[in-house]
């Protein structure tokens, strides 16, 4: 039987949009990535939808949002490859991960979501439309 960790993969996509409806697309993005790659018959793991959630880590705060980085790069060197998800653009966060991959020798595949447009159109209609504007 193969080695269950074989199967194991983290997961990069886009979190902190230009407002709230960004974030609440890269949100239901994240999970549809998460959904392509279980059906690729991997073991996915996604920190920023982990760590962000409420009662965790605050996106928002600085030093919380890099907190949640660092635990996602520490949990994501045991995986044995790193997807990343290309269609809505890479983040800074996302080229921290790539970078702490390719310096760790996790492999660094890059992807596409299957159906992205239709997925779009199907997100934007499931957002709240609030306009709040994260701090910078």
């Amino acid at each position: 039987m193969k080695d269950i960790s074989d199967k194991l993969v983290a997961i990069e996509s886009p979190f902190r949009g230009e407002g709230y409806s960004e974030t609440e697309i890269n949100i239901l993005y994240a999970k549809a990535c998460i959904h392509d790659a279980l059906t690729k018959g991997e073991f996915p793991y996604a920190s920023h939808l982990f760590f962000t959630q409420d009662g965790i880590l605050d996106d928002k705060v600085p030093e919380e949002r890099q907190l949640g980085i660092d635990a996602g790069i520490g949990w994501a060197n045991v995986a044995k490859k790193r997807v990343v998800y290309t269609d809505r653009g890479i983040s800074t966060g996302m080229e921290y991960g790539i970078k702490a991959a390719e310096e760790s020798g996790v492999e660094v595949e890059y992807r596409t979501l299957p159906n992205f447009e239709d997925f779009l159109e199907e997100a934007k209609k499931k957002v709240s439309g609030e306009d709040y504007k994260f701090k910078k």
